[in-house]
């Protein structure tokens, strides 16, 4: 993980984490006192990991844990007291936040931070292939309305416009979205 957010009003737990994190391969810790900052901070930038240390001085720290879960492509480690444990664990378990309860055994931090680092891993391929699908259907989408035109404007059927499209492209060693961006630019202007 490159980038770390520790929210903690209290800055021995901060500096804490950060001990505990140096030998991760962190590259960029940063520390802020309160569920305010954090939000504000990940309106600027993206973090791999944000650590939650509850208690904070403005809110409990589970909403703040469900909003950096759901808004970007951070892991949330989220660590309260262990009579809390359960019932924020519950609360906040279906966002993806991971929960320890406190005091913080260094060992089991350690096992929650691979598991972070693993769901993270998994997420971004995830988020990625979305991304490529997305992308995909998209171009059938252009494809499809430049047929449309083909059919319209030219006569052709559906085969004989797709036949084109796939000419046009073999043929000018284009992707089939260009040939067909280009229909479209001739056609409907």
């Amino acid at each position: 993980m490159e980038n770390v957010m520790i929210v903690s009003c209290s800055e021995k737990a901060a500096a804490l984490f950060s001990e505990i994190l140096t030998p991760a391969s962190v590259c960029q810790i940063t520390a802020v006192q309160s569920c305010g900052q954090a939000r504000r901070l990940l309106l600027e930038r993206d973090f791999d990991l944000v650590i939650i240390n509850a208690p904070l001085r403005d809110e409990s720290g589970e909403a703040f844990a469900r909003h950096a879960a759901l808004s970007v492509l951070s892991q949330v480690i989220l660590v309260v007291k262990s009579e809390y444990y359960e019932a924020v664990c519950a609360a906040c378990e279906e966002y993806g936040v991971l929960t320890v309860s406190k005091p913080i055994n260094k060992t089991v931090f350690w096992s929650v931070l691979s598991l972070a680092r693993s769901a993270r891993g998994r997420i971004k391929k995830m988020r990625e292939e979305n991304t490529r699908l997305k992308q995909k259907i998209e171009d059938i989408r252009v494809v499809d309305r430049a047929k449309c035109i083909l059919i319209s404007f030219m006569g052709m059927s559906e085969q004989e416009a797709h036949r084109y499209i796939e000419k046009q492209a073999m043929d000018m060693r284009a992707a089939k979205r260009a040939v067909a961006e280009d229909i479209l630019k001739t056609y409907e202007n």
